[in-house]
């Protein structure tokens, strides 16, 4: 099963809201994730949340990053 991290939307139909989930790719991003890892809220950026123990975790076993969260990512952790 190949699982890729990327976001799910939520919330109402002019304001939304993610999650960042952990997913089978083969899945609608609407569908049903393995984890949910974090939320993100584009207007309210200071309440993004991560979980960035188990993001890692799921990098590790060979999950792909969309490139939207990658940039969330980055956001939230400062490079090193």
């Amino acid at each position: 099963m190949a699982v890729a991290i990327k976001l799910k939307r939520m919330g109402k139909s002019l304001y939304p809201v993610y999650r960042v989930v952990a997913i089978d790719s083969k899945k609608r991003t609407g569908g049903e994730p393995l984890e949910e890892l974090g939320k993100y809220n584009p207007r309210d950026k200071k309440n993004m949340s991560l979980n960035m123990e188990r993001i890692n975790y799921w990098i590790k076993t060979g999950a792909v990053v969309s490139a939207t969260v990658k940039g969330i990512i980055k956001k939230i952790v400062p490079v090193q």
